[in-house]
């Protein structure tokens, strides 16, 4: 299955199975939606365009304002989702974002995430016993289509950073522990040209790893040691109330 078709699931459609239900997390469902940033350059590919970029003097800081509770929910946050498997696509003056993920926890928490930032969110099961998250086409989505789209590529955009709401949503989609002491974060199978760049603003935020080739149980990034794991945490902040204890740093 596709995920870049045009028909959506039914909104009707109830989420995955998830046992137990989680209840809702209040200290996440008060800050009200918000689009992304008005756009100077028209197709200008800048991260500019979309949030501003670390100021020169804040690189290599370990910033406690870039963690995940640190500002409102904001539609430039999906950055997150395209540093790691996400997808996103253009139709004329709109855009869509899909990822796959493979478990119903994880659609439970990108589907409330997406309605955050005022998008409304369908899913459905894949052939290879995953699940397909993806939005409506919607013009919310374009300014972040044109700063990651190279043509049909999927392409960083000059001066792309990872902050803690990025980060937190890339964990919730494709983020996974790796026993004893590591944390992998799952990165697009045809995207290598995305991951050089992405590994950079992992370094940037704090978060240097090693990357992992298909054949070594990737591609991922891998974040071990002590001081890096205990970073990340601090950026994700805590876990959503659906994620299993044991799946968030």
């Amino acid at each position: 299955m596709s995920l870049n078709g045009l028909g959506d699931t039914p909104a009707a459609q109830s989420l995955p199975a998830l046992f137990p239900v989680p209840e809702p997390d209040p200290s996440r469902a008060d800050p009200a939606p918000a689009g992304p940033s008005r756009r100077r350059g028209g197709s200008d590919r800048s991260e500019s365009a979309l949030s501003g970029p670390p100021r020169a003097d804040d690189a290599g800081r370990q910033l406690v304002f870039f963690g995940a509770e640190a500002a409102e929910p904001a539609v430039a946050d999906l950055a997150g989702l395209l540093a790691g498997p996400g997808e996103v696509v253009r139709m004329g003056g709109t855009a869509r974002l899909a990822v796959r993920v493979d478990a119903a926890w994880r659609v439970h928490v990108l589907v409330a995430e997406l309605a955050l930032r005022g998008l409304a969110a369908s899913w459905e099961p894949t052939e290879d016993q995953r699940h397909a998250v993806r939005t409506s086409y919607t013009r919310l989505l374009k300014p972040l289509a044109v700063a990651w789209l190279d043509g049909p590529a999927k392409c960083p955009p000059a001066a792309f950073h990872l902050t803690g709401r990025r980060l937190r949503l890339w964990l919730a989609a494709a983020g996974t522990p790796e026993p004893p002491g590591g944390f992998l974060l799952r990165l697009g199978a045809g995207d290598q040209r995305c991951w050089e760049a992405i590994g950079a603003a992992l370094a940037a935020a704090g978060l240097a790893g090693t990357l992992l080739g298909p054949d070594e149980g990737g591609p991922a990034y891998r974040i071990t040691g002590r001081r890096r794991l205990a970073r990340l945490a601090e950026l994700v902040g805590a876990p959503p109330a659906a994620a299993p204890p044991d799946a968030w740093p």
